[in-house]
């Protein structure tokens, strides 16, 4: 099982992924309810997305963002499980190919892989829900981490990918 989170300052995103790359469980919700769960959620692997410098000015959200990184990884590692953290230009290489991508590039590159062709965004409907059913706002980048990691980590150590 696989447990990412799209780290914010005051909420945060995440999901709970099988080792298919299946959803099962996801939300965004504040902070210290989101560190209550990586405490109960029961995951082999863990993957938040780090904060990088790319040598513009940041603000308090930014930095108020790594301190809950921090906290976010220290319940991980009671838990006996390494986080790994995954830096936004390794999601948008993996998924899209390009350091250009934004969120609308990778939600659709997402809705490719694991939902083509199906209605309203991989969604589905009430009646008939599919893989993306209920994901909204920043989940989609907290599945994006949880992807990349896949890709990038369990891939490569199991020696799928060079």
């Amino acid at each position: 099982m696989y447990f990412a989170i799209d780290p914010g300052n005051r909420e945060s995103a995440y999901v709970l992924a099988d080792r298919n790359l299946r959803p099962l469980e996801f939300g965004k919700e504040d902070n210290e309810t989101v560190k209550d769960v990586i405490k109960t959620m029961s995951y082999e692997h863990f993957a938040i997305e780090m904060v990088a410098s790319y040598g513009m000015a940041v603000g308090r959200d930014v930095f108020d963002t790594c301190v809950w990184i921090g906290r976010f990884c220290e319940v991980a590692i009671e838990k006996g499980i390494k986080p790994i953290k995954v830096y936004r230009k390794d999601v948008k290489m993996n998924l899209c190919h390009s350091m250009k991508a934004k969120d609308g590039n990778i939600m659709q590159a997402l809705i490719d892989r694991f939902a083509y062709g199906a209605r309203n965004h991989g969604k589905g409907t009430k009646d008939n829900p599919t893989q993306f059913y209920g994901f909204r706002a920043d989940i989609w980048q907290a599945y994006a981490v949880c992807v990349t990691y896949h890709d990038l980590y369990i891939m490569k150590q199991e020696g799928c990918i060079q």
